[in-house]
């Protein structure tokens, strides 16, 4: 056999599941959709179910014991994907009820093939297949019905879906988990106020899945599936001096980076309220923007219009929002995830273009955070920035640093290793005046400036100074102004 067989995928309808399943539904394989109540299991087979039905590709949707479908019906015809046009045409419905399972497992499956003969459905939903499985106490008798159910209906060429209530452990010894050529775990998990719902592809035969479990959220479209992001790809190493560098801006910082940042780099803001990171993250955009360099910035604790109101050149700033070389994003709502939030990010990079990235603040991002997600904050946090530096973009991220006088530290949480550069404020008094210090405490491959430098805040964003070593009203009484350029700078 010196050919490969072809098996053909068919799309999901279901934002994201494609991709995790790597690719579609393959045609003609028999799938098991399990899950605990509640979870989603019958709203995610009508979406796959109406996304495929046609007059070519009929679809079948068989209920046992539940519900029956016009109480089903009632609920499932609220999403935006059914379509009451496909119903009695391209979509059949069929309850077998009761009786059909005081009639034991031959009955049932005589009933279900005898409709199969007659309706001759490309695509074949049995719901909840769980109650058929409970008919028998007998595991060779089961296995016995599983396999003919699932001969008969790919011989058929039909796409099955089995529907059921089942826990991981149950799938110890179960013929139908052997069987079945593709699995879809949904679970939901409640985390002091929030429900987070995921998936797992644990089984898909003949393709390669995305392993893991991934974010599902439900809304009035139906399901929508946030793959999960996967470990940063490793990249061939590009030396820092064959890097473009991404000037900030503040032409004293850019003096102490060596030029600038270097372009694909993570960079991380860190100080305490009022040190103006966000000042110097939006500059940073700014300047790429003048540059010709298109920019995002994600925000976590206001909305776009009270960000832009109250950051300096907001005019400016309103301005480039329009003309489509800036994407302001407003992330708030509680119970986010990771994935949900790199697919935000990543599709407004895509749709201006993003060279630079802002995310303001990772303090309010981890708030937003539903709380099973902050327990693993700094492995989502590696994934979205290795993620983010992927999309060939400079980011620089704000985090609050609660200042300490008898220490310094450089982040919090332990993260500062995930980014490749850090630059500290810090507050100092001097003279009994509290003034602002910056410090450029890391930039991979780069001999950046080790001095601490004095910097002001005024109309126009940040102004750095001089070295507080040479500040000269440390002895004089006589200090000079904040942002006057020392000798050699321009």
């Amino acid at each position: 056999m010196n050919q490969r067989v072809e098996i053909k995928r068919l799309p999901s309808g279901v934002p994201g599941l494609d991709a995790v399943l790597g690719g579609g539904l393959p045609e003609f394989s028999f799938n098991l959709i399990a899950g605990s109540p509640g979870a989603g299991k019958t709203t995610l087979a009508h979406q796959i179910m109406f996304a495929n039905a046609s007059a070519e590709r009929p679809a079948l949707f068989i209920t046992i014991l539940g519900e029956p479908p016009i109480k089903m019906l009632r609920y499932q015809q609220q999403y935006s994907f059914f379509d009451t046009a496909k119903v009695s045409e391209s979509v059949r419905f069929l309850h077998l009820g009761a009786d059909a399972l005081d009639r034991g497992l031959e009955q049932i499956l005589a009933g279900i093939v005898a409709e199969v003969e007659a309706t001759r459905p490309a695509l074949v939903f049995v719901d909840s297949f769980r109650s058929v499985a409970r008919r028998s106490s007998d595991e060779i008798e089961l296995q016995s019905f599983v396999q003919r159910l699932s001969l008969q209906l790919t011989s058929w060429e039909a796409t099955t879906f089995l529907i059921g209530e089942y826990e991981e452990p149950e799938a110890a010894g179960n013929p139908l988990f052997t069987i079945a050529d593709g699995i879809l775990w949904l679970s939901q998990q409640t985390s002091r106020n929030s429900i987070v719902r995921k998936l797992q592809v644990s089984k898909m035969r003949g393709q390669g899945q995305v392993p893991g479990l991934h974010t599902m959220k439900m809304s009035d479209d139906g399901i929508r599936i946030y793959p999960r992001l996967p470990n940063p790809p490793e990249h061939t190493a590009v030396a820092v001096d064959h890097r473009e560098r991404r000037k900030t801006g503040i032409a004293g910082l850019d003096q102490m980076l060596a030029g600038g940042i270097p372009s694909g780099y993570s960079v991380m803001v860190l100080g305490p309220s009022g040190s103006g990171k966000t000042v110097l993250t939006t500059q940073f955009i700014r300047e790429g923007i003048e540059r010709g360099e298109p920019g995002v910035i994600a925000v976590f604790e206001k909305r776009p219009d009270e960000y832009l109101t109250t950051a300096p050149d907001h005019p400016q700033l309103t301005q480039l929002v329009s003309s489509g070389m800036l994407k302001v994003l407003y992330i708030r709502p509680l119970d986010l995830s990771v994935d949900e939030t790199m697919e935000a990010i990543s599709a407004a990079v895509r749709e201006v273009g993003a060279k630079r990235v802002a995310i303001d603040s990772l303090s309010g991002f981890e708030l937003a955070l539903a709380p099973s997600f902050r327990d693993d904050f700094r492995e989502s946090l590696y994934r979205m920035i290795g993620g983010l530096v992927g999309l060939d973009v400079t980011v620089m991220m704000t985090c609050e640093l609660v200042e300490s006088y008898t220490e310094l530290r450089f982040s919090p949480h332990g993260i500062s290793f995930l980014t490749d550069g850090i630059i500290l404020q810090r507050y100092v008094e001097i003279a009994g005046v509290l003034r602002k210090l910056l410090l450029v405490a890391k930039m991979r491959g780069i001999d950046h400036g080790k001095e601490l430098r004095l910097y002001d805040i005024g109309p126009h964003g940040i102004e750095v100074g001089e070295a507080l070593a040479e500040y000269e009203g440390l002895l004089s009484g006589t200090p000079r102004r904040i942002g006057h350029p020392i000798e050699g700078e321009s």
